[in-house]
């Protein structure tokens, strides 16, 4: 396979991707930010391919995206343009982007961009480099997949898509060797001229999940306080089966 196809499959699995999700989940996380804040500069971390940024902007918020992937920032600039705001665009590892020094009053993690974060000292990491940049007093808000959706909502868990002839794929989860990890294996079938036939393109998301005790302390550790949790985007209190959590931690 040459690099040019590489990079190919790469830009069609990402776009593939970014489908994936139900917009409806997207107003959901923009209406759980817009609870807690007020329009303003604003980091969405792992923000992928800027769904949320677009909502955020568009609501009156001056939105940086931060992401690793430059295939899902491509597609961040398209859905900006698309729908008429600006967003800002930053090519980093969530670990470490000490190098970029503006502080935010508010930093913003979701769709599980910190569970594909493959250990804690990872997680650690980049919770620091949360904490190092927001303001005094700024607020960090973020959602993680919990233990209970890793062991019991994924397991054995697969669904194959073939209503759409556009967009036929299958996805089929498996536990992971760590404890609270998950494996999906995601296959996506894409309809090739040249061959008359369909091509498989294939990727492996690995995700990691820790118990709830184990977050409060990292957040603490990092220098967060008033740290609050709740789940269906804040809208009722956490349960044994709750399958997200979501944070508000404040900065000391």
């Amino acid at each position: 396979m040459t690099n040019d196809n590489l990079q190919e499959n790469y830009s069609t699995f990402a776009a593939k991707y970014d489908q994936l999700f139900d917009d409806e989940m997207y107003t959901a996380w923009a209406d759980f930010v817009a609870a807690q804040t007020h329009p303003e500069d604003l980091l969405d971390l792992g923000g992928g391919a800027g769904r949320l940024a677009v909502l955020l902007a568009q609501k009156g918020y001056q939105v940086d995206v931060l992401d690793l992937s430059t295939d899902m920032l491509s597609l961040a600039q398209q859905h900006a343009s698309t729908a008429g705001v600006e967003v800002n665009l930053l090519q980093a590892d969530m670990r470490e982007w000490s190098d970029w020094s503006k502080k935010y009053p508010t930093i913003v993690s979701f769709a599980d961009a910190l569970n594909y974060l493959p250990t804690l000292v990872d997680f650690r990491a980049a919770i620091r480099q949360v904490a190092d940049h927001l303001t005094s007093g700024g607020q960090f808000l973020f959602d993680v997949i919990t233990p209970h959706q890793v062991n019991v909502g994924y397991a054995d868990y697969y669904y194959n898509n073939d209503d759409d002839a556009d967009n036929i794929f299958m996805w089929t989860s498996y536990l992971g060797e760590a404890a609270n990890s998950v494996d999906h294996d995601l296959k996506f079938f894409v309809y090739d001229d040249t061959i008359d036939g369909f091509k498989i393109i294939r990727e492996i998301h690995h995700e990691q999940t820790y118990p709830l005790a184990t977050y409060q302390q990292e957040l603490r550790d990092a220098g967060f306080t008033d740290i609050s949790v709740s789940a269906d985007f804040g809208q009722s209190a956490i349960q044994e089966t709750t399958d997200r959590w979501f944070f508000k931690a404040v900065k000391a």
